[in-house]
């Protein structure tokens, strides 16, 4: 007994017909995309006040004793701690020399910093 080759049904030739994309596969018509939104105007933020400019003055100071960054960010704090947080930050990249960045995460830290040095102090 010989058997036949059977064609499978996978192999089986139709006619080309152009396959339906799925639904989730549809390329997204022009009216949906969405145009890029313009970038918001950066803050303006004035330096030039009398104890903003002493404020840098100190933090300059003190890196010029060889201390740290974070002894310059503290001081400062001290001085800044009642403005506005992007004013402090702005002041930590002028006169402690840190980055944008590194000056958002000092002013969190001076910021615990601060309300730990008042907590001992209100404890006592």
């Amino acid at each position: 007994m010989v058997k036949k080759p059977t064609k499978s049904k996978k192999s089986a030739a139709k006619p080309s017909q152009p396959a339906e994309p799925k639904e989730d596969q549809k390329p997204m018509e022009a009216a949906t995309t969405r145009q890029p939104e313009s970038a918001p105007e950066p803050k303006k933020i004035d330096l030039s006040k009398a104890h903003v400019r002493e404020a840098i003055v100190q933090g300059q100071a003190i890196l010029k004793e060889g201390k740290s960054k974070a002894d310059a960010a503290r001081a400062i704090y001290s001085v800044l701690k009642d403005e506005d947080k992007d004013l402090i930050v702005a002041a930590f990249v002028e006169g402690a020399t840190l980055t944008p960045k590194g000056a958002l995460t000092y002013w969190y830290n001076c910021k615990r910093w601060a309300a730990r040095e008042e907590r001992q102090t209100s404890a006592t």
